[in-house]
């Protein structure tokens, strides 16, 4: 007879090792080697085994202290097999709960079957909005596509007047027992799907199926403020649960679409307007564009392009940090007419002459004036 391995070197962990350490290792190795996984390979099968062994004794405080002490003979007691080890179990029902999800739909070895009510599916939807409507807010109506309760079976799936019958395969309970290897399992009953019932005649309308396509029209309020891919959630407008679970909730993602004039940037708007050069100049009004109309601003004389001005409280609605509106920088840059007249020629070259103009070179960026600005 082969001499067994250390449990702590079958399982891969150090003799220190935590007791989340040691289900982390055993769970590894069992989706590893598992029967289903390896189909007709005699030495996973003896390597899972092996695994489950060393867990069962490594997981319970009381058998790994004798075996710490005293080796595979664990004081004359050994190991006798997963009979009287129903402390062991209990640990790995939470280990075998996550590794036969993968194997058989849901069920774990300490059965359970499938809830008979369950919720319904969530659904998303995009929403389209202008600047405009991020400033006000927006109505929006919205047909959704989801599936009802069936009116004519109420959920049931039966024609009114037939009888449900209790399922032949699983009696009733939802499930069927699997055994695999050493282990008897529990999985969802494939005829009736877990419902432990089958339908004696279907629905005319629905023909079975619980559920019926419909359109949900639904009147809602984008609120002021909201943001390119931002999520909202309508709790309850989702698909409608099975067997008497809840619906599932309505998620609407935000599309905001590209403005002709302004950018964006969280709250604040920025945009550039062309000023006459007599105004960068002399100094004056100017109209500047907002997302309600014009607005004026007062432009300095001397004022050179690049320049940028922060106009208060005509950005959008901060709706992470509170009340109140963002603001709008406007850039401004200088308006060069492409011709002149003769009249404005001779002006500008006798400007020229009195002034002495000369070519400047300076290196400023956007951010710079931008920080300036505040």
């Amino acid at each position: 007879m082969a001499q067994k391995r250390d449990y702590y070197q079958v399982l891969g962990v150090d003799r220190g090792a935590s007791a989340e350490d040691i289900k982390k290792a055993y769970r590894k190795l069992a989706m590893q080697h598992h029967p289903d996984r390896n189909p007709g390979d005699h030495a996973a099968e003896e390597s899972f085994k092996e695994a489950a062994e060393a867990y069962a004794v490594l997981s319970d405080p009381e058998k790994r202290a004798q075996y710490d002490q005293f080796g595979h003979s664990m004081g004359g007691r050994g190991f006798q097999g997963f009979e009287g080890f129903e402390d062991a179990f209990r640990g790995f029902g939470d280990v075998f709960g996550d590794i036969f999800e993968d194997f058989f739909g849901g069920a774990s070895p300490r059965g359970g079957g499938r809830s008979r009510a369950r919720r319904g599916s969530d659904l998303e939807m995009a929403v389209t909005l202008t600047l405009e409507e991020v400033l006000s807010g927006k109505e929006e109506n919205l047909e959704i596509p989801r599936h009802e309760i069936c009116s004519e079976c109420k959920g049931s799936g039966a024609k009114p007047g037939s009888k449900k019958m209790t399922c032949p395969d699983c009696q009733g309970h939802g499930e069927v027992r699997v055994s695999q290897g050493f282990f008897t399992l529990r999985r969802t009953c494939h005829t009736c799907q877990g419902e432990g019932e089958k339908i004696e005649k279907a629905c005319t309308l629905c023909r079975g199926k619980r559920r019926m396509p419909q359109v949900r029209k639904l009147k809602l309020r984008i609120p002021p403020g909201v943001d390119n891919g931002m999520r909202l959630k309508m709790s309850g407008e989702g698909e409608a649960g099975e067997g008497g679970g809840p619906r599932g909730d309505l998620y609407l993602h935000m599309q905001v679409k590209p403005h002709d004039l302004f950018e964006r940037q969280a709250e604040n708007l920025f945009c550039e307007v062309l000023v006459p050069y007599t105004v960068a100049v002399l100094g004056g009004d100017i109209k500047v564009p907002t997302l309600t109309g014009d607005t004026h601003l007062k432009i300095p004389h001397g004022t050179p392009a690049g320049k940028i001005f922060k106009v208060k409280s005509c950005g959008l609605p901060r709706i992470s940090r509170g009340e109140g509106l963002g603001d709008l920088f406007v850039r401004m840059d200088i308006d060069v007419p492409a011709k002149v007249s003769e009249a404005e020629r001779k002006l500008l070259e006798q400007y020229a002459r009195l002034k002495g103009d000369k070519t400047q070179a300076r290196k400023k960026n956007f951010f710079e004036q931008l920080k300036e600005s505040f």
